[in-house]
């Protein structure tokens, strides 16, 4: 009973965050993020 409780919990956090990640208002975020390695590091430095 617990287990599952537990499967249940868990499985709504992961759709939960899944759904608070893919929300536009986040998307400029992510893209920064995805950017980063990407990035040219000379560019940045003074």
């Amino acid at each position: 009973m617990m287990a599952g409780l537990i499967t249940a919990a868990l499985l709504l956090l992961f759709v939960g965050g899944s759904i608070w990640l893919w929300l536009p208002k986040h998307s400029r975020a992510l893209d920064n993020a995805a950017r980063l390695p990407l990035d040219d590091d000379e560019e940045k430095m003074p």
